[in-house]
């Protein structure tokens, strides 16, 4: 097997080049959109009445739903093509967009939280899938870790951009909102709807994919062909203990680390003045979101610095979150919660593509999609638990403890990291 070429962007072909940017372009609008809601989805909830076990209760109807249809759409996108799959998924989030601003009961916006969790099942394995197989046709042999580094600096820019917005829009035009009988969050709800809707339109003329033959009943086929794809994942994940350690890794991190993501906001706006605190929170999610994309960009240079040695990058920086999370529960200003949170930030960014290289080259092309949608899933699986158990926990004693606790997830998948790192190295 030919040795891996250096990535180098410059020396790229046009052709590879403008791949890679219009899949960031593509890549930046999607999160964009997501991340107008993502600021201050935790604090819409408080406002509509919901506690901290209720909002870890919603969560988990999206990761269960998610997980539920997980394979079954990874398959569909391996027949009917990654770009029709990927809408679909465009028009389930904004269906969910238009159930979450019409009702504050508790079961209408399960449903809402339902139909995330089903666009996030339509996604995965999608786009990703197409971007790694064209850019290994035009740049054959060249590391994709840098290209995948790339794709998710524009993921993560995206991201804190929507969050900036995102918190801004409740504080600017609240008022406006309730005098229209609306919640002042609603407002970012109306902004992801319209720009929900211009990806839609982007993703169509943008992102080319040679059509494949319409078969009308791929979608039974994927629902019945579970069964079978999970023989066939599992027989793999058997032949390549590699990718059973790394899933399993994963999963715990997500255990840990999400109900993070999900409930600091709720931690934080008591630290902060009434009149602000929903702008504040907005930058600090867009600053986490920036963090994550400064760890990303870092994370080829971190890895070359442990010889190119993926799974040793991924132990170190699950060991480094594990002891940042329990510091980051024992901060009680807002001054030492933000320096800790945005290191803890920047480790997790620079978690995603040393996975991502070693799941992708333990696959073939024809494999890749249900592959990607089995780590979606078990990732789902491991965020759904994590949330419900802290998310108990919080509620029974605190936030604070609830981290703790959940931090045992990480230092169990440093461990695995570490026999992982070994097994690679023989």
């Amino acid at each position: 097997m030919p040795a891996e070429i250096v990535f180098s962007f410059r020396q790229l072909t046009r052709v590879a080049q403008r791949h890679i940017r219009v899949f960031q372009v593509q890549q930046f609008l999607d999160r964009f959109a997501m991340g107008l809601t993502v600021a201050v989805v935790a604090l819409t909830l408080i406002d509509r009445d919901m506690d901290l076990f209720q909002i870890s209760l919603l969560f988990g109807v999206y990761s269960v739903t998610t997980m539920a249809m997980e394979l079954p759409f990874g398959g569909l996108a391996d027949n009917i093509g990654r770009k029709p799959v990927f809408l679909t998924a465009v028009v389930a989030s904004l269906i969910s967009l238009v159930i979450f601003l019409s009702s504050n009961d508790f079961y209408v916006l399960a449903l809402s939280f339902a139909f995330i969790g089903f666009g996030r099942a339509l996604r995965s394995g999608t786009l990703d899938a197409w971007f790694v197989e064209r850019f290994k046709v035009m740049a054959p042999n060249v590391d994709i870790q840098a290209a995948l580094a790339k794709a998710q600096w524009a993921n993560a820019m995206g991201l804190a951009f929507g969050a900036i917005c995102g918190g801004l829009l409740p504080d600017a035009f609240g008022d406006v909102a309730t005098r229209h009988g609306f919640s002042v969050y609603d407002t970012s709800y109306a902004a992801s709807l319209i720009m929900m809707t211009g990806l839609f339109f982007f993703t169509l003329v943008a992102i080319t994919e040679k059509p494949r033959p319409l078969n009308p009943k791929a979608l039974s086929q994927g629902f019945t062909r579970v069964p079978a794809v999970i023989k066939e994942t599992s027989l793999l994940a058997l032949k390549h203990p590699t990718l059973s350690v790394l899933l399993l890794a994963l999963a715990l991190v997500l255990m840990a680390t999400n109900p993070v993501e999900v409930l600091w906001p709720t931690h934080v706006k008591g630290m902060l003045d009434e009149g602000y605190a929903n702008t504040a929170i907005g930058a600090l999610t867009a600053v986490y979101f920036f963090s994550i994309a400064i760890g990303a960009a870092l994370s080829p240079h971190i890895n070359r610095m442990f010889k190119r040695q993926n799974a040793v990058s991924l132990c170190v920086a699950s060991a480094c979150l594990a002891t940042l999370q329990i510091v980051l529960a024992f901060q009680g200003g807002i001054v030492g919660f933000v320096g800790i949170f945005i290191f803890f930030s920047v480790v997790l960014g620079a978690t995603e593509t040393p996975a991502s290289s070693i799941l992708h080259a333990c696959v073939e092309n024809h494999q890749r999609s249900t592959l990607l949608s089995l780590r979606s899933l078990v990732q789902q699986f491991g965020a759904a638990t994590g949330l419900i158990a802290v998310g108990g926990l919080a509620e029974s004693y605190s936030l604070s403890i609830a981290w703790i606790g959940g931090a045992g997830f990480l230092m169990i998948a440093v461990l695995l990291t570490a026999a992982l790192a070994k097994r690679v190295r023989r």
